[in-house]
């Protein structure tokens, strides 16, 4: 069985799409960015700040399915500059301290209005 799952704790989709699905025991998550769940506007000029911003969107979304961030078992970091990579891992590594997910990290040309970072999820229930 397929339930959506939205939370106003995040930003809404800004496309067809939704929050995020639980599926059996998973859930699958959107790609979040740094979204102001009220404004839907970008929050931080630079990686840290926009990387803080999209985990705690993620966490919003995970913590509205009864799941948390220790639940998360594969991530997909999405990037627009390799110089980024440092100081995202940084932040990345305080939501993610013990037991880290596997994870892939790909760097792209360009993210909807002009993000830094996008991450997704799977978490297990």
């Amino acid at each position: 069985m397929k339930q959506v799952i939205n939370t106003e704790d995040a930003p809404k989709a800004i496309g067809p799409y939704s929050q995020a699905i639980k599926a059996g025991q998973f859930v699958f998550t959107a790609g979040q960015i740094a979204l102001d769940p009220k404004t839907g506007t970008v929050i931080g000029s630079d990686i840290t700040a926009q990387t803080e911003k999209v985990l705690e969107n993620l966490k919003a979304v995970i913590t509205a399915t009864g799941a948390s961030l220790s639940d998360v078992v594969k991530t997909t970091v999405y990037l627009t500059k390799l110089e980024d990579f440092a100081p995202m891992n940084e932040i990345y590594a305080r939501y993610f301290k013990i037991e880290p997910p596997a994870r892939t990290t790909v760097f792209i040309n360009v993210l909807p209005k002009g993000a830094l970072i996008e991450i997704d999820a799977v978490a297990r229930l």
